[in-house]
């Protein structure tokens, strides 16, 4: 009796570790896709109107669009001219429109603002927040460098790693892990540090 449901919980574990994650992502993408498609309605209600496109296409239509804007638009300020006018716009869209630089500051500290400091541009660093000498370490991103030598990490919680701690360190106390990619070590925190052996493995330094 104790095999045949040792046997029916394990397969149970099984099928749930399969269909869960699938589960889940498909709940995360109709929610995005909820979201993205109140603030498209107008534009797709036009396109609705003026093309054969209808309801879900109509959608998908106007977000490959924006997505395409944007693309356009990147490469644009990647010209003099664009620069120009990103310059020029961005200066009177601080002066008129109260709040955007403060929006334009988080969005650019998030991704990187092309600076090499932010959430996404990493890198990913193994840190003693208690001190060198203390063995506690935890996984966190390099968000900022001081001319003093100091770090400024972010360290993400598990297994939501958009909310987290801000630390600033000495130079002592963090080991700068450059095999580790942002992803990977985003990925661990997700599952609550399971992987981390393999992360930390290549160069165990402490």
């Amino acid at each position: 009796m104790t095999r045949v449901k040792t046997f029916v919980t394990l397969t149970l574990l099984g099928g749930l570790a399969v269909v869960l994650p699938i589960a889940i992502f498909i709940l995360l993408f109709q929610w995005l896709f909820g979201q993205i498609s109140e603030l498209v309605a107008p534009a797709v209600a036009w396109l609705e109107a003026h093309t054969d496109f209808k309801d879900t296409l109509a959608k998908l239509a106007v977000i490959v669009l924006m997505l395409g804007g944007c693309f356009v638009i990147g490469l644009l300020v990647k010209t003099s001219v664009g620069r120009w006018l990103h310059r020029h716009l961005d200066h009177w869209l601080g002066r008129l429109a109260p709040g955007y630089n403060t929006i334009k500051e988080l969005v650019l500290q998030f991704i990187g603002g092309g600076a090499g400091e932010g959430v996404l541009s990493g890198p990913v660093a193994r840190v003693r927040i208690h001190g060198p000498d203390h063995p506690l370490s935890v996984t966190a991103i390099v968000t900022s460098r001081h001319p003093n030598g100091d770090y400024t990490v972010y360290v993400p919680t598990a297994p939501v790693p958009t909310s987290g701690l801000v630390y600033h360190v000495p130079a002592g106390c963090v080991e700068i892990l450059p095999e580790v990619t942002v992803e990977a070590a985003m990925k661990s925190i997700v599952a609550c540090g399971a992987g981390s052996g393999s992360l930390l493995v290549p160069k165990e330094r402490f």
